[in-house]
């Protein structure tokens, strides 16, 4: 059975840093931070990606690509994204709207009719907004999947499944009234750009953000394909006794636009700096993704926008991006506004508030570089 969420002594495992001459980490605070979450906190392996105020890129790795081995972390490796698909989807729906064919304040009812109906669930009384910014209450369909379930790594989901398991379920309060995470918002927001366009949500992540944002080595994986394509580290996830179980290959259809994507930490990095820097999006509608809430639960004093979050820095800056985790791999990513840059991947699920600190630390250190 794999373990979800619960608290756990993961063994610590041997670390070996790829092009690490003596001294390097005095010299490099991300590759000792890389090095320490390793030896501590026993991830089998780590990635960062890197762009500072200088404008000098660099890519770090620590750890193994798999356990049983002393092969190092592939540098630059592809690993699953999880949520920061979302950014993705938020970045075509605004587009969508520069285009005059969604507006923000419009009932999701508009463009999908009689499609949310459930105990306080009403698609006239949900806009495409609050899908956007998770202040809709739709319930979370990731509560209701069964996380010990391992069968469930190597199933197909429809996109409809995904609501549906949500929607047999209550609203989890009324439109607006506060700030509370659910995948539910960007299966719905998937469903509402495929109606729009006419095409799969897919097509339209690929032609209208991947390939303007020039990312090669990011794509939203078909239906029915479990690896991942290029050079990447085995992805682990514990079970009940803390052993990590190889889930690498896996079936990420349960994510679809909440989740599914692949990409490189390199990738991830250029995606938020573009972002950041109005190469993806018009003025008025990055000015409206930057619009936030207090996203309570999340980073001490984040705020969650269309699609992106921010959050100060130790160093007094303010980033954005967004973060991800599926089984097997955990990201985060951001970038500063005319600044630094980074993306950070660890290969297995987190169990403790306090590993989760620590790869968020990382990020930190290398955007306040």
């Amino acid at each position: 059975m794999l373990r979800h969420a619960a608290a756990a002594s993961i063994t610590a495992f041997a670390v070996l840093v790829s092009a690490a001459p003596a001294g390097a980490t005095t010299r490099d605070p991300v590759r000792h931070e890389l090095r320490r979450i390793v030896a501590e906190d026993g991830w089998p392996g780590a990635l960062a990606s890197v762009k500072g105020r200088d404008g000098r890129a660099r890519d770090l790795t620590a750890g193994v690509a798999e356990l049983g081995t002393r092969r190092p972390v592939p540098v630059d490796g592809q690993v699953r994204i999880g949520s920061n698909t979302k950014t993705f989807v938020a970045v075509v729906i605004l587009q969508l709207v520069a285009e005059n064919k969604v507006r923000l304040d419009e009932p999701v009812e508009t463009y999908l009719p009689r499609l949310l109906r459930g105990d306080g669930i009403d698609g006239r009384h949900i806009t495409v907004r609050q899908l956007l910014q998770h202040t809709s209450g739709l319930p979370n369909y990731t509560e209701y999947l069964d996380p010990d379930d391992s069968a469930q790594l190597t199933r197909y989901y429809e996109p409809r499944e995904l609501l549906d398991l949500a929607l047999a379920h209550p609203a989890a309060f009324a439109p607006g009234a506060k700030w509370a995470y659910s995948n539910t918002n960007y299966v719905v927001l998937g469903l509402l750009v495929q109606k729009v366009t006419g095409r799969p949500i897919a097509e339209e992540i690929t032609n209208r953000v991947i390939h303007r944002a020039k990312l090669r080595h990011t794509y939203f994986p078909p239906v029915g394909e479990q690896v991942i394509r290029e050079r990447h580290p085995h992805g682990y996830a514990p079970d009940d006794t803390g052993k990590q179980i190889d889930v690498t290959d896996l079936d990420p259809s349960w994510g679809w636009a909440a989740g599914q994507m692949v990409a490189t930490p390199s990738d991830l990095r250029k995606f938020f700096a573009a972002l950041l820097d109005g190469k993806l999006l018009p003025t008025a509608q990055l000015a409206e993704m930057r619009r936030t809430v207090p996203a309570e639960g999340s980073v001490a004093g984040a705020g969650y926008g269309l699609g992106v979050i921010s959050f100060p820095l130790s160093c007094g800056r303010v980033a954005w991006g967004h973060g991800g985790s599926i089984p097997g791999y955990q990201t985060r990513a951001a970038a500063v506004e005319g600044g630094p840059a980074a993306a950070v991947a660890v290969t297995s699920q987190p169990t403790t508030d306090e590993q989760n600190e620590r790869v968020f630390k990382v990020l930190d250190t290398a955007l306040c570089q």
